[in-house]
């Protein structure tokens, strides 16, 4: 018996260098103090008040099957906060509330990619990204960026690829694991190289209230854009609701149609006390999610001042997300082979870059995740890591 492609290609490559992720969990399964700076996962919880709607929704008996697309309350609250801050006028007929936004992104590839279809994506990228492009049966394309330019794409160097032949195109701003911020011209080169090569544009945007230079631009508000692309955002990141696997998928009519019907045929939607709680957080404004990103604006500021003391490790310019890339260079290792050494001395545990692409390689990601002054050890103790390596290797 034979399994399909589809399913038995998804990590096609071999590792996807989460090794040392997984190291470490084992470490602290035994007892091992270590210093997790890994994955996206808030220090804080879930607001309690988020949490009693919630609860309250249920014990209310909204524990059934709601409706597929999602509540005509959630549907409605995500395109009003669309309207309002990106000016693209929305309604819930452009929304399908999803299962997160990795649900979203699914959807959004199954929406626009036929099997065969060459799908590009900006390196480095989230780590699911060719994976759930190989589980719609399309061929993933990494579009390289380079560290010299922030890893901001070059959309020359896009068109290139588009002119090869493909049905999409994946951007994500404020950018994991890069923490990058495409700004308007970065994006408006992007939008023209979609409109030139008919190409549908993924925008993942769920890190859109993590913004500490700049601010955060939708190219869905471009002109000619609303009708070529889909928007994935998620209350994740911006709520801490991230066990709540709540997101949505805003597009054209036409394409929310469709997604519906793939809704019914895999998910089967989101459960409603789960989306009433969602409600209630959305229409709190921007206090709980202010509250939610300022420990990740404080220690990105924080990052900046004791990065500034030294020359071995280069910060990336950390202009938005809860990361920080970190050039490593220096010490002669690769991004992994610098993450093992760093856990396996300190018990400090990072995600090394080529965990995230070609593009990254030499480099770690660091998740500000840990409390202000925990966080400010573990950086001090990783830079002093680096300068013994790099002395080390110049001898």
């Amino acid at each position: 018996m034979n399994l399909s492609q589809r399913i038995t290609n998804i990590t096609e490559g071999g590792s996807d260098g989460w090794e040392v992720f997984y190291k470490a969990r084992r470490m602290i399964a035994k007892g091992v103090d270590v210093t997790e700076l890994t994955i996206g996962e808030h220090d804080i919880r879930t607001d309690p008040v988020i949490l009693t709607a919630m609860d309250q929704s249920a014990r209310g008996g909204h524990t059934g099957y709601a409706m597929v697309p999602g509540t005509q309350e959630m549907r409605e609250s995500v395109a009003a906060r669309l309207t309002e801050r990106t000016g693209v006028p929305t309604t819930y007929e452009n929304i399908l509330i999803t299962p997160g936004g990795q649900s979203a992104l699914f959807a959004a590839h199954t929406a626009t990619c036929s099997p065969g279809d060459r799908a590009l994506y900006i390196d480095p990228y989230y780590a699911t990204y060719p994976g759930t492009i190989r589980g719609v049966g399309a061929d993933p394309v990494p579009i390289q960026t380079h560290a010299s330019n922030a890893f901001k794409p070059k959309p020359e160097e896009i068109a290139e690829e588009a002119a090869k032949g493909a049905a999409s195109l994946l951007i994500n701003t404020p950018n994991n694991p890069t923490g990058t911020v495409y700004g308007r011209d970065t994006l408006e080169g992007i939008a023209q190289v979609c409109k030139e090569h008919d190409l549908w544009l993924i925008s993942d945007e769920v890190y859109d209230t993590q913004v500490w230079d700049g601010e955060h631009f939708s190219p869905r508000a471009l002109p000619g854009m609303a009708e070529r692309t889909l928007v994935v955002g998620s209350m994740s990141k911006s709520h801490a609701m991230t066990g709540s696997r709540i997101g949505w998928i805003a597009a054209p009519k036409e394409v929310i149609t469709h997604l519906i019907n793939l809704a019914t045929h895999t998910t089967y939607g989101v459960p409603g006390f789960i989306q009433d709680a969602a409600v209630f957080a959305l229409v709190q404004g921007d206090g709980l999610e202010e509250e939610v990103a300022a420990p990740f604006r404080r220690r990105r500021e924080l990052a900046r001042e004791i990065l500034a003391e030294q020359n071995t490790v280069g910060l990336i310019p950390a202009q938005g997300a809860m990361y920080i890339m970190l050039d490593v260079r220096a010490t002669g290792l690769s991004g992994e082979g610098f993450a093992n050494s760093l856990l396996d001395t300190h018990h400090i545990a990072t995600m090394p870059g080529e965990s995230f692409g070609q593009s990254a390689q030499g480099h770690v990601r660091v998740a500000m995740t840990v409390a202000d002054a925990r966080f400010k050890t573990a950086l001090q103790t990783l830079v002093g890591h680096a300068e013994n390596l790099a002395g080390q290797a110049q001898t």
